[in-house]
């Protein structure tokens, strides 16, 4: 832990609320301090970043949206992004502390892994990466440095998004040699970058960790660049001749140059490296190569090869060593550890180690005889062809120069030559041609937008960002700002809730609070009777507004009705917002023709105004007519008045002798309330 003691963050509380205890570490873009929440009482590791980047409005404005990117992300795998935020002039990430060491110092200190623990953090680092393109997030900085291996012997994937991040700002050659060495052909070569080149620098990862060394490396990164676009990753086994063919397809499909031929994220890789490790045995597994001695470059490199990096980390350039396990040495009839066949080493290590070998052995030593002496004429002859291949190393090594001056003639002064994006934000449209046509860009203009922080008439955004390299003669998409989006409310009281909600959905703001308990002799049950700001007021875009629901009138008491006259009930009603449904009628002895029989509700009842009484009005009683019964006799006259209903008088002249009915009161074919009384009389 670097403790600086002159750091005068350390002790100081950030943003109220992080408590900086101790310096960890400093890098090109940030320093990293251990500090506690003291809001939530954790440990967290605070980045923060470096003030001269902050100046830049277009690296902040990327940082955010990046930092809030790689926050979405909840995997074992990768270093959480607990928080984001500024005080004053400093930007900072918190996220969490993971005690241990990175892949890099691993790398460093044991030099090559053993397959078995290799292909072990491949498998963490492709299970988080995976998540992360299952997110659409690619990482674009996968790297030792960028792998962390906790104490607790976890592998966690740090900086997702954040060297999207850095592209804003410059990038020394120191700090860069770092990165290009896992960079993808089309990233150099294009500036393009998806899931497929995070697995291509999972894959320079995979074979650093079991040869020890990078494919290729050299003095500045123009030629590391140059060699991942132009040539291919050797195979593994090239430089450990005892790793099997299987990690050899392994890594190449992962490496390969043209990305339509690697996987397609790290999902679909990290499939074949568990299956690939299913395949080996455990003696294979476990086996470790000793550690490597430097040697020249190997056979394809560039010349550069044996060079470490200026300002990065060691890098071991080794030969290849043997791997013995079980008892058995790898090379040993035709086979390495597990049964797989092994790479061949180079003809000229191989032809050394024997002459070597056999130069070491007493005559007859380990089953040998007289005939394993060194052959002194065999020695000569294989330093003529060493000095003979010597040459053609050396014409070799022209061509590569020439080539190199080609590439850097083609990059720096011609058809690829690039320029820096200048800072175009706050610049009005005339201002910013001006300053791209300088560096010899065109100035792409797209639709404008609004922006909180920009000013109307200005440049809100760029694409590159300032800072960033774009071939000369091409073109720079730059966006300008309409100022503070603002909106009018619309008119929303009497709609709707649904309708209301899509009027402001239409005006771009946001849904506020509701509430439903306002009675409104006016506004019908469920419309909007006021919204706050109100209809025809001025927001920002996206400010909520919050409505107000009618919940339907007030309710009124159900008057009594019954016995009065129809229309008199009707306008009594209508008086207290109730309607009247007058279509049931009956008749009724008791209430006159007309008025109201019952009601419902009753009497007492509440009703919301514009609800109906349901009122039964009286026909009057029931008429039947009178039939024909003279010249009947009594008797049958009687029963067939009372079938009808009627009720029967008798009244006889001269004794009613002869019984037959002669007069009847009222008249045959009178209409007479049922029930009524017919007078006949018999003689």
């Amino acid at each position: 832990m670097d403790t600086a003691g002159q750091d005068q963050l350390v002790g100081r509380t950030l943003d109220g609320r992080y408590l900086v205890e101790s310096r960890i570490a400093r890098g090109g873009m940030a320093t990293v301090y251990l500090a506690v929440d003291t809001r939530l009482e954790r440990e967290v590791a605070l980045k923060v970043m470096h003030p001269h980047l902050a100046d830049d409005d277009s690296f902040v404005a990327r940082f955010v949206r990046e930092a809030r990117s790689a926050a979405r992300l909840s995997h074992p795998n990768v270093v959480q992004v607990f928080d984001q935020g500024a005080d004053g002039d400093l930007l900072y990430l918190a996220m969490e502390h993971l005690p241990g060491r990175t892949l890099r110092g691993a790398l460093t200190e044991r030099g090559v892994l053993t397959p078995r623990e290799a292909l072990t953090v491949t498998e963490s680092v492709l299970d988080a990466l995976s998540a992360a393109h299952r997110a659409g997030i690619v990482h674009r900085d996968v790297k030792p440095e960028n792998v962390i291996l906790t104490d607790e012997g976890r592998v966690k994937v740090a900086d997702f998004g954040l060297a999207r991040a850095f592209t804003g700002g410059g990038t020394t050659t120191g700090a860069l040699i770092g990165t290009v060495a896992y960079l993808s052909p089309e990233l150099v070569s294009r500036g393009i970058a998806d899931a497929r080149s995070d697995v291509y620098a999972a894959g320079i990862m995979l074979f650093e960790m079991l040869t020890g060394r990078q494919p290729f490396v050299g003095d500045v990164p123009m030629q590391v660049a140059y060699q991942h676009v132009h040539e291919d990753v050797p195979p593994p086994s090239s430089l450990v001749p005892a790793l099997p063919q299987i990690l050899d397809d392994l890594v190449l499909h992962a490496v390969a140059r043209d990305p339509d031929l690697r996987p397609a994220d790290a999902g679909e890789w990290l499939t074949e490296v568990r299956q690939v490790r299913r395949s080996l045995s455990p003696e294979l597994l476990d086996a470790r190569p000793a550690l490597p001695r430097p040697v020249s470059a190997p056979s394809g490199a560039a010349p550069w090869a044996t060079s470490a990096p200026s300002g990065g980390s060691p890098t071991l350039h080794h030969r290849a060593t043997e791997v013995v396990a079980s008892g058995a040495r790898a090379g040993a009839a035709g086979q390495g550890p597990g049964g797989y066949q092994p790479t061949q080493t180079l003809p000229e290590l191989n032809g050394l180690r024997q002459l070597r070998d056999r130069g070491n052995r007493e005559p007859g030593a380990d089953g040998g005889g007289p005939d394993d002496r060194v052959d002194f004429a065999e020695l000569d002859e294989l330093a003529r062809r060493r000095r003979r291949r010597g040459w053609w190393l050396a014409g070799i090594i022209l061509l590569l120069a020439a080539a190199l001056g080609t590439a850097a003639w083609w990059a720096v002064k011609g058809p690829g030559s690039q320029a820096e994006v200048p800072r175009l934000i706050g610049l009005s449209v005339p201002e910013a041609n001006t300053r791209l046509a300088a560096v010899q860009l065109n100035g792409d203009a797209q639709p404008p937008e609004y922006s909180e922080t920009v000013p109307k008439d200005q440049i809100d955004r760029t694409d590159p960002d300032a800072g960033q390299s774009q071939v000369k003669g091409g073109s720079v998409k730059y966006w300008v700002s309409l100022g503070t989006a603002v909106r009018t409310v619309p008119q929303v009281v009497g709609k709707t809730l649904p309708d209301a909600k899509a009027a402001l959905a239409k005006a771009n703001l946001a849904i506020g609070d509701t509430t439903q308990t306002v009675q409104s002799d006016t506004v019908p049950k469920g419309s909007v009777v006021t919204s706050q700001p109100a209809p025809g007021a001025t927001v920002k875009a996206n400010d909520p507004v919050a409505l107000v629901v009618s919940s339907g009138p007030p309710p009124v008491d159900v008057p009594n009705v019954v016995n009065q006259d129809q229309q008199a009930a009707v306008d009594a009603l209508a008086a207290l917002g109730l309607k009247a449904d007058t279509g049931q009628q009956e008749f009724s002895d008791q209430v006159p023709e007309g008025a109201v029989i019952s009601q419902d509700p009753p009497e007492g009842k509440q009703l919301g105004k514009g609800q109906t009484v349901q009122l039964v009005i009286s026909k009057g009683p029931e008429l039947v007519q009178v039939p024909n019964v003279i010249s009947l006799q009594f008797n049958k006259a009687r029963s067939q008045l009372a079938a009808l209903g009627f009720q029967v008088s008798r009244t006889d002249l001269a004794g009613g002798f002869f019984g037959t009915v002669r007069f009847q009161l009222p008249l045959p074919g009178q209409m007479v309330a049922k029930g009524s009384t017919v007078r006949l009389t018999v003689v």
